[in-house]
């Protein structure tokens, strides 16, 4: 190289990396604070959810595949605002109306007016669904005696009842049931009697919170179906029973009442008075 040349230089500029606020990091953490939010939100709104709908969501996390397709419903479907009862899942349903038949005790003992009714109503859940038993006593504690009239707290006890269960989605049936005594009226025997105090309750629970497309059955089995096969006359035998069934097809075909007890052929005699007491008064 000769003394007078100039030198060449070569200048290498590397590149400097984002720093600071120009990183990625953030996105991360924004991220999570969505999803808190997120998770948040969902928590006050199942908070704020009525009992049923509570029992529908635990009912998902118990069995997420009972909502898929074909197997279930929405768990936000349902009518007037009530909250859903998983189709195909039996369990869940029980659990809801478990719900339900605790908010109807509750409800009716704390009406006053409604205290003698407190032995004389029976709210069990079965497979079958929820079902509500008026058992009648000697005096005609829920309707006059021989009669399809109801009495004023009965008026009260149906009101509750058609509030409550109006809300759910399930179909309603509503039986009506006598002893063995016979009636005294040719013209008027215990299948009328039955029917009619099944359709009195009927009318009163459609009047007070039950849609009319919720009840599917309204019928009387007079004494076909004792409470008590081994006492026919048993005052214990009349009763009206509101079933609020689960959705199991076979309630469509099968008598969703008590299974049906042997032929009573020897329950009344051919010495049995035929007078009109109890509910053997005719109307």
């Amino acid at each position: 190289m000769d003394d007078h040349q100039t030198p060449i230089r070569v200048v290498v500029k590397k590149k400097k990396g984002h720093g600071g606020h120009h990183g990625g990091a953030w996105k991360v953490a924004y991220a999570d604070f969505v999803t808190a939010m997120m998770a948040l939100f969902i928590v006050l709104w199942i908070v704020g959810q009525s009992a049923t709908v509570k029992q529908a969501i635990s009912a998902y996390f118990k069995d997420p595949g009972v909502f898929e397709s074909g197997r279930g419903g929405n768990i936000l479907h349902g009518s007037r605002g009530s909250a859903p009862v998983p189709t195909s899942n039996i369990s869940a349903q029980i659990e809801t109306l478990k719900a339900e038949a605790k908010k109807l005790e509750e409800a009716i003992k704390g009406n006053s007016d409604l205290e003698k009714f407190k032995d004389r109503i029976e709210i069990t859940v079965t497979k079958e669904g929820l079902r509500i038993e008026l058992l009648e006593n000697s005096a005609g504690l829920f309707f006059d005696v021989g009669s399809s009239k109801p009495k004023p707290d009965t008026i009260k006890l149906l009101k509750i009842v058609g509030k409550e269960v109006g809300q759910l989605p399930n179909k309603v049936m509503i039986e009506g049931y006598t002893d063995a005594r016979p009636y005294v009226n040719p013209d008027y025997t215990n299948w009328e009697l039955s029917s009619d105090r099944a359709n009195t309750a009927r009318r009163i629970l459609e009047e007070n919170g039950i849609r009319k497309d919720q009840v599917s059955q309204v019928r009387g089995f007079a004494d076909r179906n004792l409470k008590h096969p081994d006492k026919p006359l048993d005052f214990g035998n009349r009763r009206v029973s509101i079933l609020v069934a689960t959705d199991i097809k076979e309630h469509v075909s099968a008598v969703p009442g008590p299974p049906a007890a042997a032929p009573q052929k020897d329950s009344i005699t051919p010495q049995a008075p035929q007078v009109a007491t109890d509910e053997a008064k005719p109307k």
